[in-house]
């Protein structure tokens, strides 16, 4: 993952009001494990901005994978 990705939580985070599938936005990456992701509402307005483990995002993809198969 990387800053600008757009990601899901794959768990809920209830003491930070994240729920399971929230969609956010990778603003930086903090080490080889964790990023700060944002997350905003319909009207772009940020909510929360958290430290999240990689193993708890999806990357969401817009466009077919390039790989053959």
């Amino acid at each position: 993952m990387r800053v600008l990705d757009v990601v899901a939580t794959l768990r809920t985070f209830p003491h930070k009001r994240l729920g399971n599938g929230q969609v956010g936005t990778v603003v930086e990456e903090l080490d080889h494990d964790h990023v700060l992701v944002e997350f905003s509402d319909l009207n772009g307005v940020a909510f929360a901005i958290e430290p999240i483990a990689k193993l708890h995002l999806m990357r969401l993809k817009f466009a077919p994978d390039n790989a053959q198969t």
